[in-house]
């Protein structure tokens, strides 16, 4: 079985806001203080995270399992525009048709990579399959709530109550887990004003990591994994990210006990 654990990062899509407010002439900052103040009003929280069709994606990473290969990864690289990452990401899983993985996926990421993907033009047969073309997605496909081929761990341990939903930093931390450190989601906008788009895809591979790791405890917990095979693959994790030369995988490393 092919598993493809996966976090995007996203700020506002300025482009669309000009076009849909009217605000030519305003730097991006300025553009995204609109946005926000529009969404604080909108909400009785005052809430400013916008909603899914107002997010570009500026990073997707990505964990890949197969039986001869295990890695972590952004996809494209730090100059690679929106189309192109989010085109990687559908063509994944039109070669892999890996089972998906993700926290909050269905309620976030996949929503918006949709609106993303309707914007770019990008085709994706493989992931819309429900069974019309191949029988086997009738009953197991990606976008069936209850269905097994995308896992959002959020959900699942939720009981797809809301109510009951939990941020993954706290969950990872109370496993044991490196979680967030001092990154946040919040922090994503601003570092990209700053240019400092290696950090954001550090962060999300990051959450890549700690996603895997809570799945792999999952997978002992539902019984489809032994206590030798969860040691086994955590291991295995641990030699991959002990091989790869890159700082902030190595500072993951350290900090998961």
């Amino acid at each position: 079985m092919n598993i493809l654990v996966f976090d995007i990062e996203t700020i506002p899509d300025i482009a669309s806001a000009r076009r849909l407010y009217r605000l030519e002439g305003l730097s991006d900052g300025e553009v995204g203080e609109v946005l926000f103040s529009r969404r604080r009003q909108e909400t009785a929280g005052g809430s400013e995270f916008l909603r899914h069709h107002l997010h570009r994606v500026i990073a997707i990473s990505v964990l890949l399992n197969t039986p001869g290969k295990l890695g972590v990864w952004s996809l494209g690289d730090e100059d690679s525009g929106e189309e192109e990452l989010v085109q990687r990401f559908f063509d994944g899983i039109e070669k892999y048709t890996p089972l998906l993985v993700s926290w909050n996926g269905r309620g976030f990421d996949l929503p918006v990579l949709h609106y993303r993907a309707l914007l770019h033009g990008i085709s994706a047969p493989r992931y819309w399959e429900t069974g019309d073309g191949e029988q086997g997605f009738r009953w197991n496909n990606y976008l069936n709530r209850f269905h097994e081929r995308h896992t959002d761990l959020m959900d699942v341990l939720a009981g797809y109550e809301n109510r009951a939903t939990a941020p993954l930093s706290e969950i990872a931390v109370m496993l044991g887990l490196p979680g967030k450190g001092d990154m946040s989601g919040e922090m994503v906008w601003d570092l990209y004003l700053r240019g400092e788009i290696g950090a954001i895809r550090n962060y999300c591979e990051a959450d890549v990591l700690n996603t895997y790791l809570v799945f792999l405890r999952f997978e002992l917990m539902r019984g489809r994994q032994t206590e030798k095979g969860y040691a086994a693959e955590c291991q295995r994790l641990r030699d991959m990210l002990a091989a790869e030369d890159k700082p902030h995988l190595q500072e993951f490393l350290e900090a998961w006990k």
